[in-house]
C-alpha cells in the first residue's frame, strides 16, 4: 500500500463541512496495569486494518490519498499534526477495474481510514447471503478509468531514460508536480493527478524503494 499526497478527492462526491464532521469510536483496547482503556487509533493501526480487509477481497494496487505527507517508503509519516482536511480517498483495483472509496465523515485521518476498512468488512459480511458478489456490491465505487494513452513514469516526471533516481529525489519531484496537477488548483484535474499518483507508485516499485 502506498500513499498519495495531497488528498485527491473524487469528482462529483460532495464534501462534508468541517462543522459537519464528528469524533469516531474507532479505538483500540490497550492494557494499562490491571484494567483496559480505549485509545485513539494511530494512522498505522488504521492502515493495518485496511490492508487486512483489502487482502480479504483480493484488491490490488491500493493507494491511500490523504493530506498527510508520506515517508520515503510511501507510507504516511507519523507524528504529523492532524491536517485541516482529514479526508481520505482509497484507490484500488478490484476484478480489473479501478475503484475509489472516499470518507471524510470524521475529524481524524486515522478514523476515516478505519471507517473505510469497516465498510469493506460489512460488505464482505453481506456477500454471504448470495444476492450479489463483491464486484457487484462495489460497482458504485468504480473510479474514472486510467488515461487511454499511458505514459511511463519517467515521462510523467520528466526524467531521462537512464537517469538514476532516488526515492527522495522522486518524492521531491512528485511534491512539485502535484501542486500544479491537483484538481483543486487552476489547470489541475483528477485525471492528471491520478496519472501522477500511478507514476509515483510504479517508480517506487521499479527503483526498489
Amino acid at each position: 500500500m502506498t500513499a498519495a499526497y495531497p488528498l485527491q478527492w473524487p469528482q462529483r462526491r460532495p464534501r462534508k463541512s468541517a462543522g459537519g464532521r464528528k469524533r469516531a469510536s474507532f479505538g483500540k483496547k490497550v492494557n494499562n496495569g490491571r484494567y483496559q482503556e480505549t485509545k485513539d487509533l494511530t494512522v498505522a493501526d488504521a492502515l493495518g486494518r485496511l490492508q487486512d480487509e483489502l487482502d480479504r477481497i483480493g484488491a490490488r494496487y491500493p493507494v491511500v490519498s490523504t493530506n498527510l505527507e508520506p515517508r520515503l517508503d510511501g507510507r504516511p509519516r507519523s507524528g504529523q499534526a492532524e491536517p485541516r482536511d482529514p479526508g481520505v480517498a482509497l484507490y484500488f483495483d478490484l476484478a480489473g477495474k479501478p475503484h475509489c472509496m472516499p470518507c471524510d465523515t470524521y475529524d481524524r485521518v486515522a478514523d476515516n481510514i478505519a471507517a473505510i476498512a469497516k465498510h469493506i468488512e460489512a460488505t464482505r459480511a453481506i456477500e454471504r447471503y448470495g444476492v450479489a458478489n463483491m464486484s457487484e456490491m462495489f460497482a458504485g465505487f468504480t473510479a474514472l478509468p486510467a488515461p487511454s494513452a499511458r505514459r511511463s513514469w519517467r515521462e510523467v516526471f520528466g526524467f531521462g531514460p537512464t537517469e538514476q533516481i532516488s526515492a527522495s529525489y522522486l518524492n521531491e519531484r512528485f511534491r512539485a508536480k502535484s501542486k500544479a496537477a491537483h484538481p483543486d488548483v487552476p489547470g489541475g484535474s483528477t485525471v492528471e493527478m491520478a496519472e501522477l499518483n500511478q507514476a509515483r507508485t510504479e517508480a517506487l516499485k521499479e527503483i526498489g524503494a
